[in-house]
Formats: C-alpha cells, structure tokens, sequence
C-alpha cells in the first residue's frame, strides 16, 4: 500500500523548474499514462473544460506565462488555459520516459502546436 501511494504522490506534473522523481519502471509508466492523457485532442478539450469550470479566461494577451519552479508556484497559478499549454502540456513530450509513450506523444504534440497555432491567429484575426 505505501508503494502505490508513493507512486501516486509522485505522477502529477510539479511545475517546469521541477525534475521527475519516478524510481520504478512501474512508476515511469503509470507517470506515462498520465502525461498522455493530458495532451493531444482530448487534452485540449479538458483544458478548455476545466478553465470554465473554474472561471479563467480562455485566453489574456496581456498575462504572460510563466516556468513554474516549484509546486506551490505551479498550483497557486490561476492562468488562462492557452497558458496552460505553454506552462505545462507543451512540455510534457519531452518528460516522457518510455519509448512507446514518445512515440504516441509525437502526433499529439503536433496537434496542439497546430491547434495553439490557429487559436491565436483565430484570437487576433489574422486567419
């Protein structure tokens, strides 16, 4: 039991500045698995869903994002959900572990890059 709970504490994303701490390969996967679903099409979707949920803004020009450099920073950051995927789902291909999970992240990488992309020419009228 405090196996799984350890492995449990440690799988969220703590911030850019914050280095993985995942000892087991049982771990790596499961952290993996995670890291998956928050990115690609339904990765977007949740963003946007959760951003209402909590009234933030979908987007704010004026409010850059930022590299959190530790958790507290990371949590206590009410940004709007386009800087999530600058402050956290645009790094998370790169912080994969296991080969099978950067391989499907590659396309899923891809489609938010398109995606952040777009929105922002949409957001400024330049489409």
């Amino acid at each position: 039991i405090e196996t799984v709970y350890d492995l449990c504490a440690r799988v969220s994303f703590k911030g850019a500045g914050v280095a993985d701490d995942m000892p087991t390969l049982e771990g790596r996967v499961v952290q993996d698995a995670d890291r998956l679903d928050a990115i690609g099409a339904i990765g977007i979707a949740r963003t946007f869903a959760f951003g209402g949920a909590k009234g933030r803004a979908m987007h704010d020009p004026q409010e850059a994002s930022e590299l959190h450099q530790d958790f507290e920073a990371y949590k206590s950051k009410n940004g709007s959900s386009l800087n999530h995927f600058f402050e956290k789902l645009l790094l998370l291909r790169d912080r994969l572990h296991t080969q099978s999970a950067q391989a499907i992240a590659l396309k899923r990488h891809a489609y938010m890059e398109g995606f952040v992309q777009q929105f922002l020419a949409e957001w400024d009228a330049h489409d």
